[in-house]
């Protein structure tokens, strides 16, 4: 794990996180006083965030409180209202291929018969036009250099067994080890994931989370990931930062999911307990707060059940297709 920046301090406005001068030539993703304003209401503003190589970094936060905006923003789909914004040292927008995306998903079609490694092989040639030939590039050095990246990547997620299979045959969680493939395919320095547990059963969502965690690490690619419920990717953080209110608080888990930490954030009595197993459960007042909306109805505001941080599952294929598919300005989530 590489070392964290020291602890953060929380404001109502925003979130400060102390990057230090020694992780600057690390840092993959930076932002700076960074505020999102959409349709006239600042989502978040205030954010100071910093993510280096191999770091995995949860974006948190109710429904409606910008965790989707924030990857678009890093996409360069939307535009930051205020402070700055870098990824990979650059304008966000620019980065391209050095880039790997996964929007937030949906079933695919049980009668799909489009292959598991066709659809890997869209995060290298899906954003070209034209129909290959049949036996053109067969023998090229691209072809068999292409090749030989999907075969390494779909063996990397553990999805050999079943690549070769329509993929709407496929179950969940084998869907979204594909899709996992198709973004890592053209080896990104940096992976956004738009919930990608979503939707996924309980062992699924321990399966996908322990592989993100071991790519993140193994192939030193940052990951910055929204998710509904931070217990699965728990043992795998190194940071996350949590939206509520308008403003964030960033650090460790340990940091930031605590009692002090969520009341000052939502202005509100927030009590955070640890299960015998580990989780953490979240329980907020009479008027929580994240109540549920949609998914996880109930009165007790829960890390476990997504803290109220439920988004409807958006479309999209992957890293090959056009980023700019899911990120109208007006859809906030």
């Amino acid at each position: 794990m590489k070392d964290a920046p020291g602890k953060d301090s929380v404001r109502k406005n925003g979130a400060i996180a102390d990057t230090g001068e020694e992780h600057l030539h690390e840092n993959l993703v930076e932002l700076r006083q960074a505020a999102a304003v959409v349709s006239g209401r600042t989502l978040w503003g205030g954010v100071d965030v910093a993510v280096a190589c191999g770091e995995f970094v949860a974006v948190l936060g109710p429904n409606g409180v910008g965790k989707s905006t924030l990857i678009k923003v890093l996409l360069g789909v939307l535009p930051a209202a205020s402070g700055e914004v870098r990824v990979l040292g650059r304008r966000p927008g620019t980065a391209g291929g050095e880039i790997g995306y996964l929007p937030q998903r949906r079933n695919f079609d049980a009668a799909l018969r489009i292959r598991g490694t066709d659809v890997v092989r869209l995060g290298l040639d899906g954003d070209r036009w034209g129909i290959p030939l049949p036996a053109a590039g067969r023998f090229s050095t691209r072809q068999r250099a292409a090749e030989a990246r999907i075969h390494e990547v779909i063996e990397l997620v553990g999805a050999t067994a079943y690549a070769h299979r329509p993929i709407g045959g496929c179950s969940g969680g084998e869907q979204q080890r594909l899709l996992i493939a198709q973004a890592l395919v053209r080896r990104p320095r940096l992976l956004l994931l738009d919930e990608p547990l979503d939707s996924l059963d309980l062992p699924n969502q321990a399966a996908v989370a322990a592989l993100i965690g071991r790519i993140s690490r193994s192939q030193d690619v940052a990951v910055v990931m929204v998710a509904h419920d931070v217990n699965p990717i728990l043992p795998y953080l190194d940071r996350v930062v949590y939206l509520a209110e308008g403003g964030a608080a960033a650090g460790t888990p340990a940091e930031v999911i605590t009692t002090e930490t969520l009341t000052r954030l939502f202005g509100t009595p927030v009590e955070v307990l640890q299960a015998s197993d580990g989780r953490l459960v979240v329980v907020g007042g009479p008027e929580a707060p994240a109540p549920h909306g949609d998914r996880h109805a109930g009165a007790v505001v829960r890390v476990g059940a997504g803290m109220g941080m439920n988004a409807e599952a958006g479309t999209g294929m992957g890293a090959g297709m056009d980023a700019g598919m899911d990120a109208e300005a007006g859809d906030v989530r």
